[in-house]
């Protein structure tokens, strides 16, 4: 689990692929303080494993799957990464609950300025994703806990601050860039269990064909 608060940016070294299979091998500093084989770090948003470190870098595997369904793949060496630790117990709660699970990836169809600020506005590749996203609510972008602006459903907007920006790769994207997409972790979790009716164990509406049970007179015979 990650909060979506960058501890650094660091730098992709070296890569290695082999089909659809990726070794990389992460420059960084902040992060290696404490690091142990079989640590979680997040890379651009991207949960992956520690399986090996020296002083200076990091080594983990990516698999098909998240080679898949991430920009992973898109890294050349020298670019610049998002790192995050995994959340330690004693830290505080920054961001928001952030899996390190990417749902879809995104391109940056817009970036201007406004006063302080920067906004940048995001296409799914995957638009069914949209209806997890709702403004004020909070996403995921490369790793970064940002608040939503505005959502419709074709695109989603958020607005950055200088710090943010400077302190994350973000400063390095613009229109045309694809980014990594994680959204709120709690309207996954609620759409799933709406497909549930009253308590029972029957399949979900989306397996069985049925409709949910969910209904204005469950509500009000259950107290709410």
């Amino acid at each position: 689990m990650f909060t979506g608060l960058i501890e650094e940016i660091g730098t992709l070294r070296r890569s290695a692929r082999q089909g659809q299979a990726m070794v990389l091998i992460i420059e960084a500093k902040k992060v290696l303080e404490d690091v142990q084989i079989g640590d979680s770090i997040a890379v651009n948003g991207v949960c992956l494993t520690v399986i090996d470190y020296d002083q200076s870098c990091f080594t983990a595997d990516v698999m098909p799957e998240t080679f898949r369904h991430t920009t992973l793949h898109q890294l050349k060496p020298g670019q610049p990464v998002n790192l995050e630790r995994a959340m330690s117990a004693k830290g505080r709660f920054g961001g928001h609950m952030v899996q390190g699970h990417v749902d879809t990836t995104a391109q940056i169809v817009k970036r201007e300025s406004e006063d302080n600020a920067v906004y940048f506005a995001f296409t799914p590749q995957d638009l069914s994703t949209l209806k997890y996203i709702v403004a004020k609510g909070s996403v995921t972008i490369d790793g970064i806990s940002l608040t939503v602006v505005e959502a419709d459903e074709e695109q989603f907007s958020v607005s950055i601050i200088p710090h943010t920006l400077q302190e994350t790769v973000l400063k390095y994207k613009f229109p045309g860039d694809y980014i990594n997409l994680e959204c709120d972790l709690l309207g996954k979790y609620v759409e799933k269990l709406l497909f549930y009716a009253d308590g029972s164990d029957r399949q979900p509406a989306s397996v069985s064909g049925s409709r949910s049970g969910l209904s204005r007179q469950f509500l009000l015979d259950n107290g709410f």
